[in-house]
């Protein structure tokens, strides 16, 4: 196993699952997790990270994908602390890409992307993906980071990321994140945007909402 593989086996999980569970992250997942509802597909659901936030009265079924399958058995973990291995009617976590979705269109009500469109190959195919298993009339949350308005944030930005992609799996600092929902054909409700508090700025511009499948 090289140095690489290594890394991306072993610490750049870890690394992840940290950065993606602090306080203030945790805050924002708070604040678009609950709204999930129905019959419900995670896009990059490793860790488990937000299951602690899904309002089990509301939802019915729960499915996701996660490329990593050291990261989706700990999503796997997840669901059985909260007890939806057992009692959930339909619990569902595969290995998989966004850009390819291993499930029939219109299958869900409700999409749930947090802090993954940075890192996915083609993030138009993706959405595209995204907006093909929802139902009419569904939704995708999301609480995604990506390109800052500020000039030069947006300039560190550009300087910082080819470094920073190496060692975060593939995460991008420069992407669009309602924009692209709306290029997508969604109907955006921008529930909020802003920097994370006590993080880099160049690290955490985010936009969180909900994307009604037109």
């Amino acid at each position: 196993m090289g140095l690489g593989t290594w890394y991306e086996a072993n610490v750049m999980p870890k690394l992840i699952g940290c950065a993606c569970g602090t306080g203030q992250v945790l805050k924002r997942r708070s604040m678009v997790v609950p709204l999930a509802k129905g019959d419900v597909f995670e896009l990059g659901c490793g860790c488990g990270i937000n299951q602690q936030f899904y309002d089990t009265k509301a939802v019915k079924s729960y499915a996701g994908i996660d490329p990593h399958e050291g990261m989706l058995e700990t999503a796997r973990e997840a669901a059985a602390a909260k007890g939806w291995d057992s009692n959930m009617p339909a619990l569902d976590l595969r290995q998989g890409v966004g850009e390819d979705i291993p499930f029939a269109s219109e299958s869900f009500d409700t999409v749930v992307c947090t802090f993954t469109l940075c890192s996915v190959q083609e993030p138009e195919r993706v959405l595209s993906e995204m907006k093909r298993i929802l139902r009419p009339g569904g939704t995708a949350l999301f609480l995604e980071h990506g390109r800052a308005p500020d000039a030069n944030v947006a300039k560190w930005q550009d300087r910082i990321e080819p470094v920073w992609k190496r060692l975060a799996g593939g995460c991008n600092l420069t992407r669009p994140i309602a924009a692209a929902f709306e290029g997508a054909g969604f109907d955006v409700d921008l529930l909020g945007k802003g920097y994370m508090p006590k993080t880099p700025k160049f690290a955490m511009w985010n936009e969180w909402g909900a994307a009604l499948k037109r």
